[in-house]
């Protein structure tokens, strides 16, 4: 059997996205700049992704700016209000276990000379909306929080926080990663008070190189990339537009059902947490309740290497990934692991179980049984 549960890193693209991508490639090739038949055919995919996903938030098409994916996203967001409203100030603020994505591009801006403060978190991944709420100042333009932590499924305190931000200090914007949470967790910008969201399809079951940035309305937002003007000028290029359009169909599928696909994914959370937890190494660094996403279950054993478990898992056909895989290939010792006060004996023994919605509880029994027959013979073979 195989069992791939690293959906956190990528899912499979459902098939109803690749044949419309197929479709597109195919048939419906035209520019969508183009004036002729064919270019208005492409325009159309663009238009129907753009109002499904705005249906899916509640927000409105002209809200959304479509990317290559996540990291483009979030770089956009970040750079691109910085640069909009320079008078708003020089200082930043997010949290100590942001994804790459929104972590480098903070080092970079302290380069430039902004200042940044790194919020910790508490034992589940979680901020203070205090400590929030004493970090603000006159001068703060930007704050960036995940949603969903990538690694652990932390849930952020996004709408109080909002609400914080807005009363506190009203000209800075708030800016949420929420590529681990679209489609997952309850999600709708307006209401929550987001300037700025980032989505990856990928993640969702649409294809890689795709995803979108929310721009509330009236925000104000310079463009990082140059050129035509397409996306209404925040973001140049030609638009990429068999995944967009293959993006449409899975959110459409993903928003299906929202309610039966998070029960689906929380029941199989839930079960492989009950299957491990008789197992004396492991421990579990991810809250088994409602409060954490529903798709995420960080396991750390005591006395195996990651990566060591991770090609273990492999060998039977059980797919995980040792901590992030978002970054690159070349695994290092967690931030968000770090941040959250794991003990140094844990922080390279971690692997991260991703749950989809195509995923059955048949693999988790049988992912279960392979941990209990691997665990003791690695111990052993360590003990040697």
């Amino acid at each position: 059997m195989e069992c791939y549960f690293d959906n956190s890193a990528t899912t499979r693209c459902s098939e109803g996205a690749f044949e419309k991508m197929r479709q597109v490639l195919l048939d419906d090739y035209g520019n969508p700049s183009s004036l002729h038949g064919k270019g208005m055919k492409a325009e159309g995919y663009i238009r129907e992704s753009r109002e499904i996903i705005a249906k899916s938030l509640k927000c409105t098409p002209k809200e959304i700016i479509f990317t290559s994916g996540g990291s483009e996203s979030n770089n956009l967001a970040i750079f691109g209000c910085l640069k909009a409203n320079r008078r708003a100030g020089r200082h930043i603020i997010t949290t100590a276990v942001e994804h790459a994505a929104v972590y480098m591009p903070m080092k970079e801006l302290e380069e430039e000379g902004y200042e940044v403060t790194y919020l910790p978190t508490d034992s589940n991944g979680v901020i203070s909306t205090d400590d929030l709420r004493d970090a603000l100042r006159d001068d703060t333009a930007l704050v960036a929080m995940m949603h969903v932590n990538n690694e652990i499924g932390s849930v952020m305190p996004v709408e109080k926080s909002a609400e914080i931000i807005h009363e506190r200090c009203p000209k800075a914007l708030f800016f949420v990663d929420a590529i681990q949470s679209y489609g997952k967790v309850p999600l709708f910008p307006g209401k929550m008070g987001i300037d700025l969201l980032s989505v990856s399809g990928h993640k969702i079951h649409g294809p890689k190189g795709s995803g979108f940035l929310y721009k509330r309305d009236k925000v104000k937002l310079a463009p990082v990339i140059y050129g035509g003007g397409q996306e209404s000028g925040y973001r140049s290029g030609t638009e990429n537009v068999p995944a967009i359009a293959g993006l449409g169909v899975a959110v459409k599928e993903m928003f299906s059902d929202t309610e039966g696909h998070r029960r689906h994914l929380a029941d199989l959370k839930k079960r492989m947490a009950e299957l491990l937890s008789d197992i004396e190494e492991v421990s579990f660094n991810s809250l088994l309740t409602d409060e954490s996403a529903p798709q995420i279950l960080s396991v750390s054993v005591e006395g195996i290497r990651a990566e060591v478990l991770l090609h273990a898992l492999e060998d039977k056909g059980v797919y995980v990934s040792a901590g992030s895989a978002c970054s690159s290939n070349r695994p290092s010792i967690s931030r968000t692991l770090k941040a959250i006060g794991l003990k140094d004996s844990l922080l390279e023994s971690t692997v991260r179980f991703s749950f989809s919605i195509y995923n059955t509880t048949e693999e988790v029994e049988y992912a279960s049984e392979v941990m209990h027959q691997i665990i003791p013979v690695l111990l052993r073979y360590r003990r040697y």
